[in-house]
């Protein structure tokens, strides 16, 4: 009798177990990360924004630095809008970066354009343009000190060499803010060249064929193509040369130091090179008023966030139309 092969039948299949919800960890195991980064927190809490905000405070106070505070509440920003040192600093600030920053731009595209073209050194005159930007303002200051001298400058020898008269270029108003916009047209076309630089090397070159090849030359190449691809990296020097330029300081005051009659930082003959950086020390450091002077540094903040408002609004409406 054939026997009947007995068929082994499979194992249920397991029911699949949920997978385990891991518990959610609390803020304080992350205790070791929170720790790792608490250093710059902790520096930039004393370091910066406890001061901005005692300087807020300050401002609604008369002190001299040594007694007892004495609230002033608006009197100080009411005193501030009709202060016509204030406004003169204001102006001359104003046409001190208007002189330096728009030549400066030009100058930084124009280098940053040649570097982009170059073939052999391009690193070596990197180096040499970003150099001025690293040297010592303080310096730079002494040696401009030199070029704009009456008797001994190299500006009037030049001048004189065509037949020009000599021009006080320290000593009269007008002297006085070209000095310092050139000054700060020579710390900061390099550094801006070096950004322009950077931003011309992401435009890719099928563009430049494609204009090529279209018949465009080169002036219409680059307003057409260069300059419409360039506007962020455009809108970014120009916003951060107006902080940089509104808040000159160093640049005034060690250029006109020796031809300042009231103080360190008076600014020079008729107060001509008196910035609002320069007038904020003036009245902080030289008449011990800290009240009226973190009242004065809260002015320079929102002028320099207006200004900067205004250069981002013309910038942005040039490149959607």
């Amino acid at each position: 009798m054939a026997t009947v092969p007995v068929v082994e039948q499979p194992p249920p299949t397991a029911v699949a177990e949920a997978p385990a919800v891991r518990p959610r960890k609390g803020i304080l195991s992350y205790w070791r990360l929170y720790a790792a980064i608490s250093p710059f927190y902790l520096l930039f809490l004393a370091f910066g924004l406890i001061p901005v905000g005692f300087s807020l405070y300050l401002s609604f106070h008369r002190w001299d630095g040594l007694g007892s505070m004495e609230w002033a509440g608006l009197a100080q920003y009411q005193y501030l809008l009709t202060d016509s040192d204030f406004w003169q600093s204001i102006g001359n600030t104003i046409l001190i970066w208007a002189l330096a920053t728009f030549p400066m731009i030009f100058l930084a595209m124009v280098t940053a354009v040649m570097l982009n073209s170059a073939v052999r050194f391009k690193n070596v005159y990197r180096f040499a343009y970003f150099l001025p930007n690293v040297t010592s303002i303080v310096a730079v200051a002494i040696i401009f000190g030199s070029v704009f001298s009456t008797n001994f400058g190299l500006m009037n020898a030049l001048l004189q060499a065509v037949g020009l008269d000599q021009v006080a270029w320290l000593n009269t108003p007008w002297g006085i803010k070209v000095a310092i916009a050139t000054l700060m047209t020579w710390q900061w076309t390099g550094y801006n060249a070096i950004i322009f630089l950077a931003g011309l090397q992401t435009i890719p070159s099928d563009l430049y064929e494609a204009a090529r090849i279209d018949g465009a030359g080169p002036v219409q190449t680059f307003f057409r193509v260069t300059l419409p691809l360039m506007r962020p990296v455009l809108l970014f020097v120009l916003v951060v040369s107006t902080v940089t330029g509104l808040q000159s300081f160093a640049e005034p005051q060690v250029l006109l130091q020796t031809t300042a009659n009231e103080s360190t930082f008076s600014g020079g003959p008729d107060h001509a090179g008196r910035t609002m950086v320069l007038y904020f020390f003036q009245q902080t450091f030289d008449n011990n008023d800290f009240g009226y002077g973190a009242a004065v540094a809260w002015g320079i903040f929102l002028v320099v966030v207006l200004f900067s408002i205004i250069n981002w609004r013309l910038v942005q409406r040039r490149g959607e139309e």
